[in-house]
């Protein structure tokens, strides 16, 4: 049989193709992965995180130089939308405060700010857009192994929910950046903002 050679994007997209299906899918679901990984919600009802074993300042590294990004993000949240906005966009990154922080800002209008705290062992991510012109709550969190976790409390539409990035190493050159909302207190998930990133040459 004939060899085909994928090209990189054609075998990135293969990967999202052979994605969790709960990642990709629209509507509210129950996830196949853990989603709150050192995290839960308390008795009291706060959110509670923990730092991974192997949390460290340099788990941003990686995205050191020039990244192209494939977004799509759903046109509206929370309320079993199916229909996916596609856009791109181009980020440049940079370590800040002697390597315990780092910044990108992208093309698209938007900025990202991570600092770790040496104390806690946890980053915190700090995300604005153009629209708003302010910072949203950072999600807090660390790396296990290839992949990231990162939440936060807040209120989509005067609801409460919780926000997750989700990052996952796919390899020196790319990586898949998520965000999801739970309305109830991380038993459901909807995933309403993806991106694939390529590493510029």
């Amino acid at each position: 049989m004939e060899n085909i050679k994928f090209s990189r994007r054609a075998f990135v997209l293969l990967i999202m193709l052979t994605y969790p299906i709960t990642v990709l899918r629209a509507q509210v679901a129950s996830p196949k992965e853990t989603m709150m990984v050192n995290a839960k919600i308390t008795a009291a009802g706060e959110l509670q995180i923990a730092p991974s074993s192997t949390s460290s300042q340099h788990d941003f590294d990686f995205l050191t130089g020039k990244w192209t990004m494939d977004n799509k993000r759903l046109k509206t949240r929370l309320n079993n939308c199916t229909e996916w906005i596609p856009f791109n966009a181009t980020g440049d990154y940079n370590m800040i405060l002697n390597g315990i922080g780092n910044m990108d800002i992208y093309k698209s209008a938007f900025i990202t700010v991570r600092l770790y705290n040496p104390e806690t062992k946890l980053w915190s991510l700090y995300w604005a857009d153009s629209n708003y012109g302010s910072m949203d709550p950072p999600v807090v969190g660390s790396f296990e192994g290839n992949i990231g976790k990162f939440y936060c409390k807040d209120t989509f539409q005067g609801k409460p929910v919780i926000v997750m990035f989700r990052w996952e190493i796919k390899g020196k050159n790319d990586y898949l950046w998520s965000q999801a909302f739970s309305p109830d207190n991380g038993v459901t998930w909807e995933f309403n903002s993806t991106s694939i990133a390529h590493r510029e040459k």
